[in-house]
């Protein structure tokens, strides 16, 4: 049970997350941010690092920068980057795909077993998810005026290749997770580092926006983003990955468009009777996976 409340934690923490960072990509580049909200979580989470024989565990401290690399520093860039183009409801419901993706690679490569209810509630979830992001809608733009979201292909580019850094990231923690005696929160700073590494070369180490450009109010907003989304999001996840087959996992952590429906009127103007029909849709197939 404690992997089904970590899963649904993790989704609370993170769609809120999201909504806030939706608003500051149309002034900041996606990559500053999450470059940005990834070396606060660290700090916050780097008492954990002096209580740990890092000799022991090499081979898989490596594995977790490579996780963090991919995951958290090129993934989350293109997520953030996709919130901007497409909003939090249909960046996050682009996750339909990662559940059977997941599933998949969980069952092949580190023998994650799923029975016929499995597979049924996670092609549901799929399907919802799926129906939720065909309807056009609106967008509020950084001068607060609604435009329409057409659903070019293009837009959800970034979205679908935030999906396959996430299920390759999840692929290699659960590994980590199930092979050593690592814990979760350990796990979550390693990550951190490696993409706090590989995007300081990207981003040749520029904080100073947050310094001078942002004003009291959203640097505290971001930095309760942060701890929301990052620190017990992404501690959250790992606990997911250790306790949960990674395709289940990966479907409980998906339901994020079932919070983000409590931000659609603010960002969309509008709420439908379709989309409310999905997320019941996406509730039965949730249930289908507990039974």
């Amino acid at each position: 049970m404690i992997g089904i409340f970590s899963a649904f934690g993790a989704t609370l923490s993170w769609t809120y997350a999201c909504s806030i960072w939706r608003t500051q990509t149309n002034i900041y580049k996606p990559i500053e941010i999450n470059f940005l909200k990834n070396v606060i979580a660290f700090i916050i989470f780097s008492p954990v690092i002096l209580f740990f024989n890092y000799s022991i565990h090499y081979k898989y401290i490596l594995i977790l920068l490579l996780s963090g690399v991919i995951g958290i520093g090129v993934g989350d860039t293109f997520y953030l980057k996709s919130l901007n183009l497409i909003g939090t409801r249909k960046t996050l419901s682009i996750e339909a795909l990662s559940p059977l993706i997941a599933a998949i690679a969980g069952t092949l490569f580190i023998n994650d077993h799923l029975n016929i209810n499995d597979w049924l509630g996670i092609a549901i979830v799929t399907g919802a998810l799926i129906k939720i992001i065909r309807k056009k809608s609106y967008l509020l733009d950084k001068d607060s005026k609604l435009v329409i979201n057409n659903n070019s292909l293009d837009k959800y580019v970034y979205a679908f290749l935030s999906v396959l850094c996430a299920v390759i990231a999840a692929l290699l923690s659960r590994f980590v997770l199930l092979e050593s005696d690592l814990t979760p929160i350990f796990t979550t700073e390693i990550r951190l580092f490696g993409s706090i590494m590989f995007l300081s070369i990207i981003t040749k180490m520029k904080l100073n926006f947050f310094i001078n450009k942002f004003d009291i109010k959203e640097k505290n907003k971001f930095i309760i983003s942060v701890i929301m989304g990052t620190n017990i999001g992404i501690y959250l996840q790992q606990i997911v990955f250790q306790s949960l087959p990674l395709g289940i996992g990966w479907t409980l952590l998906s339901t994020s468009p079932i919070i983000s429906l409590f931000y659609t009127r603010k960002e969309e103007g509008l709420l439908t009777s379709e989309i409310i029909f999905t997320t019941f849709l996406l509730f039965f197939g949730i249930c289908l996976i507990l039974l």
